[in-house]
């Protein structure tokens, strides 16, 4: 046919009429998935917002607070010796039992003293003979110097009379030195305790040769009545001590009148009393702290050697301060912060410095005020800027949390 144009599909092409009659069951299947789903769609819920938390706040608790510096160090004994056998012999007995409170002067371990015994009875011999020797000289001396002052006598017999008077002077002098060697030899097999103390399980038993080739540790004598604690502070605290010493017109000889409270680990606050005793006289540029030591009364041996303690120094007289539990403050890079609520039950950060801890309730310095409402639980559930619903409660001295005078508002 002439001015037609005609399109011939290759072989396998698919005309348009062929693949939109394959395409219209496609089609007609989706328009129809799509009608049920939205004729079985139901009308969305509206958002309901979370309920306000209810978070418990109360104001900062007021009591007098005495201003401490605190520490920690360890307990030492005041005197540590060991107990060695200083002359070779065997160990005839053992005088306490491992771990026993001893006095000073009470027999600890027993050397066999026989041989040391005959030494000193033959030292003790040999000076009596001495003496004895002695007595006959002087008199033999004083006959030849009669007799040679009448010209009996040469004087070559007197002066070797008395040369031989002076030997026997000498000799009983190195005599005299040998009994005292001997009697502390036979000194040496008696081990007693050179102070009043706890001694450790013995080294030796009996029987044992001991002292041979030198000195025999058998056992340690440890004194724990009183007993020291040694801990540092900084050069800053230090010096805070000594302007309290100065205040009071004392001076580093009055160590003495500086109380000193401490506590063991599994006690509750400070029931020991001491008092300083030391303070080293120069401080440590490597660390920019002094070592400080004191003394305390140890009658029951509570306080063990070795023990970690915690100290503090009174610094003043008590204070009116404002108190929240320790549990009630956060800390971030810029520092302490509690939470506090506005007028409008919204909640607030603020930043605070912290004092000393008194039981479970932290010291406030500076930062919060006494009509302040701060959050003391849940903590987690108050969001800066955020919304509460405020529980007031009341803190009582021993930090616990009481509702029932809010309740009876």
């Amino acid at each position: 046919m002439a001015g037609r144009m005609v399109r011939y599909a290759e072989p396998g092409a698919r005309t348009d009429a062929t693949a939109c009659s394959r395409r219209a069951p496609a089609h007609r299947a989706a328009f129809l998935l799509t009608v049920a789903l939205l004729g079985g769609c139901k009308e969305e819920s509206p958002l309901v917002a979370p309920p306000t938390p209810r978070i418990a706040v109360a104001r900062p608790l007021q009591q007098l607070v005495t201003p401490y510096l605190e520490a920690t160090g360890n307990a030492v004994a005041v005197a540590s010796v060991d107990l060695v056998a200083r002359v070779p012999g065997y160990l005839v007995s053992i005088g306490y039992r491992d771990g026993a409170f001893v006095k000073r002067g009470d027999l600890l371990f027993q050397i066999d003293p026989t041989e040391y015994q005959a030494k000193l009875q033959q030292a003790q011999a040999n000076l009596e003979n001495s003496q004895a020797q002695l007595v006959q000289a002087e008199r033999e001396l004083q006959r030849q110097v009669t007799l040679g002052r009448d010209s009996w006598a040469a004087q070559s017999t007197v002066d070797q009379q008395r040369a031989q008077r002076d030997g026997l002077r000498a000799t009983i002098r190195g005599q005299e030195a040998g009994v005292t060697l001997a009697q502390l030899d036979l000194s040496y097999t008696r081990v007693t305790a050179p102070f009043d103390g706890v001694v450790t399980a013995h080294l030796f038993s009996v029987g044992s040769l001991v002292g041979v080739g030198g000195p025999t540790t058998l056992a340690t004598l440890v004194q724990v009545d009183p007993i020291y604690a040694s801990f540092t502070i900084s050069e800053q605290d230090a010096l805070q001590i000594r302007a309290r010493m100065a205040a009071h017109g004392r001076t580093a000889r009055n160590l003495d009148h500086v109380p000193v409270e401490a506590g063991l680990m599994t006690e509750e606050g400070y029931p020991h009393r001491g008092r300083l005793d030391y303070i080293t006289p120069q401080f440590d540029t490597a660390t920019g702290t002094i070592t400080v030591r004191a003394v305390f009364e140890n009658a029951g041996a509570r306080l063990i050697p070795g023990a970690f303690l915690r100290l503090r120094i009174p610094m003043g007289e008590a204070r009116t301060a404002l108190l929240v539990p320790d549990q009630a403050l956060g800390t971030d890079q810029g520092g302490r912060y509690v939470l506090v609520l506005d007028q409008n039950n919204t909640v607030q950060q603020r930043r605070v410095r912290t004092g000393q801890l008194v039981g479970t309730l932290r010291v406030i310095e500076t930062g919060l005020e006494a009509d302040d409402r701060v959050v003391v639980n849940r903590l987690q559930r108050a969001v800066p800027g955020s919304r509460i619903e405020p529980q007031t409660v009341e803190l009582t001295p021993t930090g616990a949390i009481s509702t029932a005078s809010a309740a009876s508002r």
